[in-house]
């Protein structure tokens, strides 16, 4: 039988407060904003780490620049272990919201006044950065938009519904986030286009092979993401793209679980669409981009219409701006965009190969410790010499509720984990149930937070085993 914790303990009152004498912010922002200034893809990092846990690893050098995780929650030390939700900022990107608020706030692209003219620099540059980050041709491949969601609606609204036609076959897996879903079924519905779906092989991986299959001369376009946000693990995107491309049909990456942790390349890749949140990537939430091959974009019909948008409007049509102005209508997420921009030059001063190799042995410390804790079950493949997974793991605990395990860890431990589907009901219910615990890392974790929430999750099973 399963047992609830509100029958269980009475939630217990939250208290905040700082744990340890807060780091010098000035100093700190000082220290980022140089690693920013100088940052670039080529450029080494200003870190000098060992790729073990212990101390002086990435983890322990970068968490002074996280001023959030210096507290205390519920009596606890905050082991904050939700990054694939979204993860933390670094004082420099406050800093950069900050900057642009009081020092140069105005609308983009309008203005002839210093503070316009300031503002519009700073959004174009942070889009450029992007552009860099992920190697595209030029900052027209980049859209801004609110969010990864955004971009792939974006995507089935102004290409789907141009280029889907009755009887072509979209191609997903049942790994894919609800945002990677929904949408395709309105455009499906709209069209007469079919979703096909790749059941998991026995590795608890999609089936790649089978995907391989599916992809025929029906087939027109191809949705995958390029890590799960479930089973971390990753799928070889350079080959589906290859298959697609074979038969003619486009591909659209949700790397929304992949950019924040790894090196990607979109030209390397030759995918023809990729989204991306800045949420998850240590940047501001409330604003995301689409990278979109500079053909195809200007190909598309814009997707919303007011200002920005248009070349010229008259009473009975409109023209409409080039790419990637067509998809921006209306006054964007200026200082989120900044925000990202800063972000990035964060990330890239680290490096992310550098990010990528620590979070790995990370990865690998998180799997070997929670699969040792008796009665617990993680989902995802096993890593190996040859199998590598995204550092987090969801799980589940013989008769207990995936909400009961990350209440009580917050509550009584100040462990910050996600409960629930994670956006993803299809495979939960491929799985045979219907919710999971997930603890995801990120590189300003450390070994000593996985020692943390191991131990607490001990307690927090053995608590509930009690009432057996």
């Amino acid at each position: 039988m399963m047992i609830s914790m509100e029958s269980a303990v009475l939630k217990l009152p939250s208290s905040l407060r700082t744990i340890s004498p807060k780091p010098n912010l000035t100093n700190r922002t000082l220290r980022t904003a140089t690693f920013a200034s100088s940052a670039s893809a080529s450029a080494p990092s200003p870190l000098s780490t060992d790729p073990q846990l212990g101390p002086g690893s990435l983890g322990h050098l970068t968490r002074p620049d996280f001023p959030i995780l210096h507290q205390e929650v519920n009596g606890k030390r905050l082991v904050y272990l939700d990054n694939a939700a979204t993860s933390q900022k670094p004082a420099a990107v406050v800093d950069a919201l900050r900057n642009y608020y009081e020092l140069y706030n105005s609308n983009v692209h309008r203005g002839i006044h210093y503070l316009s003219a300031k503002a519009t620099d700073e959004y174009e540059l942070a889009r450029q950065k992007v552009a860099n980050f992920i190697n595209a041709s030029g900052c027209r491949e980049i859209v801004f938009t609110r969010n990864a969601t955004e971009a792939i609606n974006l995507v089935a609204y102004s290409w789907g519904l141009s280029n889907l036609k009755d009887g072509d076959e979209v191609i997903l897996t049942i790994a894919e986030h609800h945002s990677a879903i929904v949408p395709w079924q309105f455009v499906a519905q709209k069209t007469g286009a079919v979703l096909k779906f790749v059941n998991l092989g026995e590795d608890e991986v999609p089936d790649v092979e089978k995907l391989r299959e599916m992809i025929t001369k029906r087939a027109k376009l191809v949705v995958v993401h390029h890590v799960s946000n479930v089973l971390a693990s990753v799928l070889p995107i350079d080959q589906v793209v290859s298959w697609a491309h074979d038969v003619g049909a486009k591909v659209l990456v949700d790397a929304c679980q992949s950019v924040p942790h790894m090196v990607v390349d979109v030209r390397s890749l030759d995918a023809d669409f990729l989204v991306a949140s800045s949420h998850k990537m240590c940047g501001p939430t409330g604003i995301g981009f689409l990278y979109g091959k500079s053909e195809l974009l200007s190909s598309m019909p814009p997707f919303l219409g007011g200002g920005e948008m248009i070349a010229d409007v008259y009473l009975d049509h409109s023209t409409y701006a080039e790419p990637p102005s067509k998809f921006e209508a209306g006054t964007p997420a200026i200082g989120e965009a900044i925000g990202l921009g800063t972000a990035i030059d964060y990330l890239s001063a680290i490096g992310m190969q550098k990010i990528h190799e620590y979070e790995v042995e990370l990865a690998n410390y998180l799997y070997d410790r929670l699969s040792s804790v008796p009665s617990v079950r993680v989902y995802g493949p096993k890593p190996s010499r040859s199998v590598t997974r995204a550092a987090l793991c969801s799980f589940n605990a013989e008769d207990v509720h995936p909400t009961d395990i990350a209440t009580f860890l917050d509550q009584q431990h100040g462990v910050a984990i996600r409960s629930g589907h994670h956006c993803a009901q299809p495979l939960h219910r491929y799985l045979g149930v219907n919710a999971s615990a997930r603890a995801s890392l990120h590189f300003y974790n450390t070994k000593e937070d996985v020692d943390d929430f191991i131990s607490s999750l001990s307690d927090t099973i053995n608590f509930f085993a009690s009432f057996k």
